[in-house]
């Protein structure tokens, strides 16, 4: 048993200690796929957060032959599976923390030869007869392991980016590639390899690092393939863990969910937990790192990127070509790259059939409002989203004129590079004027209900607030809108909800370019 080679189980033990443990052990069942064939290197990129250092300590306790671990397994998903025991603690394990040996190594420029080094030491301790020295390259002393007693290796490899994302010096770069190519491009090494797992917020960047790790299969946040169930909570387990601990699931799927995948709604865990464990609603994800990365990143407004924002900050989806970017932290040339990288690190999420990006959650929408706050060139738009809560009260409270005024600047503000007669961008500006009723109302666009579509329904998921039913009109009347709702029976299609609905009829004369509100209250 070491630090580097064979380590214990501890870390997965603390784990499953703490009482909420989401069983991901089926994720072994998986990687038992890989093992000692063709496809055997794996590359799995996924945001911060979304349980990459525990899935590794999982892998661990299974697969190293440092420690016991079926006491641990034995009540859990992969138990199941028919190699359980053929697989469990048979192999030699070296797992690597590439952050935290970084963070933790004075000298960078020395950090590939003093990890080599550790490592080594511990391979000599396990293998005397193998003849490794402290200052060969760890393939070489893997190598000599394999040729002189026939032993094979499991390597995980934790946030194995950090050097591409800490934008290092050249030479520290040039060293970590030759050590990569050491470890996973030799052909003569490969059969001492029974598995590589690789683990990163970014994809393998497609230059350098790419011509190092050509032969890893990738599962990225584009498309996760089999491993899709185990990026995050699934919707199944999020149910369970809401009724466990009494919370309300609808709200919780309105914080945490929106990446969906390969038929799976996909949750981040950490703040899914967090909130349990709270017992309240609020953005956790945010508190471990600085909305300023999106500040960055839309600052350099490549054509596009700000209509683009404001569409997806009045809750639409746009279109994003993910196939450019090149993952590294200086490769930004359009707005695509801009958006496929904050699709990697979470803050957006990608539709895989439609080819379009969209803010996922209130959680992470939170953290684009903070964004928006301090960024360059959007003080409009920070100005409409300040006024939200005034425009909801607003319209709560019945103030049509209030409403109308405030519809105006938003109708402005995003049609400012497109027609400003187009209808889609009136339903824009409702969306954008009203995001903070998000934060109460689940929105439904084009809804189907009675004898026709809705434009907007805003539904309550918190007590004691009306329902709002929203039909927009050009160039007619408030009062033709309202008409429409009752002789549509729009209310009808609210089959699970009784109480309030205000009817809010809007129209806009596309002469004077001002709109025109009435409020009527009903209920059902």
């Amino acid at each position: 048993m070491g630090i580097y080679l064979n380590p214990n189980n501890e870390n997965f033990r603390m784990t499953l200690a703490t009482g909420e443990y989401v069983d991901k052990t089926g994720m072994l069942s998986v990687t038992n796929k890989f093992i000692d064939k063709a496809n055997n290197y794996v590359c799995v990129s996924r945001p911060r957060r979304f349980g990459k250092t525990i899935a590794g300590n999982m892998m661990v306790a299974y697969y190293s032959k440092g420690c016991d671990s079926r006491e641990l397994f034995d009540d859990l998903e992969i138990s199941s599976s028919y190699d359980y025991l053929e697989k469990l603690n048979k192999y030699n394990v070296i797992q690597i923390d590439m952050n935290s040996e970084y963070q933790n190594t004075e000298d960078k420029e020395k950090l590939i030869k003093i990890l080599s080094a550790k490592i080594n030491r511990e391979l000599k301790n396990e293998f005397s007869q193998s003849g490794i020295d402290d200052d060969e390259s760890l393939g070489n002393a893997i190598l000599k392991v394999y040729s002189t007693t026939g032993e094979k290796f499991i390597i995980i490899m934790d946030e194995y980016d950090v050097l591409v994302r800490e934008q290092v010096s050249e030479r520290l770069f040039n060293t970590y590639l030759g050590f990569l190519n050491g470890l996973f491009k030799s052909n003569t090494l490969r059969p001492a390899i029974a598995l590589a797992y690789l683990t990163g917020i970014l994809p393998i960047v497609r230059d350098k690092v790419q011509s190092k790790l050509n032969n890893f299969k990738e599962y990225t946040f584009l498309d996760s393939k089999e491993f899709t169930e185990y990026v995050g909570f699934t919707e199944k387990e999020v149910r369970a863990l809401c009724d466990k601990h009494k919370m309300d699931f609808d709200e919780c799927r309105n914080w945490y969910d929106g990446y969906h995948q390969n038929g799976y709604e996909i949750y981040n865990p950490e703040s899914v937990v967090c909130c349990m464990h709270d017992r309240k609603f609020e953005g956790y994800w945010g508190k471990t790192s600085s909305y300023q990365v999106i500040s960055d990143r839309i600052a350099q407004n490549f054509a596009g990127t700000k209509e683009a924002v404001i569409s997806m900050l009045a809750g639409e989806d746009v279109d994003v070509n993910v196939t450019r970017y090149m993952n590294t932290m200086d490769s930004f040339h359009s707005r695509n790259d801009i958006f496929t990288y904050l699709i990697h690190l979470g803050y957006l999420s990608y539709d895989y059939n439609e080819k379009t990006c969209r803010i996922p959650n209130g959680e992470v929408r939170q953290e684009w409002l903070n964004a928006i706050e301090t960024a360059d060139g959007y003080s409009t738009t920070n100005q409409i989203i300040s006024a939200s809560k005034q425009l909801l009260d607003d319209t709560l409270r019945g103030d049509e004129e209030a409403v109308a005024k405030a519809l105006d600047l938003s109708h402005i503000h995003v049609t400012s590079n497109r027609s400003y007669n187009n209808e889609d961008s009136l339903q824009s500006a409702i969306y954008l004027a009203y995001i903070y009723a998000l934060n109460k109302y689940t929105v439904v666009k084009e809804m189907t209900t009675g004898k026709g579509f809705a434009d907007v329904v805003y539904i309550p998921y918190v007590p004691d607030i009306p329902a709002l039913i929203i039909e927009l009109k050009k160039n007619k009347t408030v009062e033709s809108a309202i008409e429409q709702i009752k002789q549509k029976q729009y209310f009808d299609s609210l089959s699970m909800y009784y109480g309030n609905i205000l009817f809010v009829g809007i129209n806009y004369d596309d002469n004077t370019k001002i709109h025109t509100c009435k409020i009527e209250e009903y209920y059902k």
